[in-house]
């Protein structure tokens, strides 16, 4: 499945981070134009090219990134305990109490679905649950 890693930052910081990802996402060549516009998503399709837009999917814990998703018309993902609305690092959400992480993750999860996303998960390890549903979505023919 293409992959691809979008992001805002600077190439000088941008590049050292996209060094480390596997070889198979490939990191999307800077859009000019900033998110919430699709150009960056769009980018991103080409770069992977990608032929149709039907069932591709952006996953991301930023809201710019994922309005950008929805403004190409792409399904899209919200990660919520692991996301920017979180904003905690692993160790500092582990260090939180049950009810704290409840709190986060629900007030993160209604920003998400505000923002209007198709789905939203914790973190990466439920994706293969999202994705068989968004496939089911299809099959019934909803569109994003």
């Amino acid at each position: 499945m293409p992959c691809a890693w979008l992001d805002e930052l600077p190439a000088a910081v941008a590049t050292p981070l996209a060094d480390v990802l596997p070889r198979w996402i490939k990191a999307a060549t800077p859009a000019t134009t900033r998110w919430p516009a699709p150009h960056a998503c769009w980018q991103a399709l080409m770069d992977l090219n990608i032929e149709r837009l039907e069932g591709c999917v952006l996953v991301s814990g930023e809201p710019r990134l994922l309005q950008s998703g929805l403004n190409a018309g792409l399904w899209t993902i919200g990660l919520a305990s692991c996301g920017s609305l979180c904003g905690l690092s692993p160790a500092q959400w582990q260090a939180l109490s049950e009810r704290e992480r409840e709190h986060k993750r629900a007030k993160a999860t209604m920003a998400l679905y505000g923002l209007g996303v198709h789905s939203v998960i914790d973190h990466l390890g439920e994706l293969g649950t999202c994705l068989a549903d968004i496939s089911l979505r299809l099959l019934k023919g909803e569109k994003p």
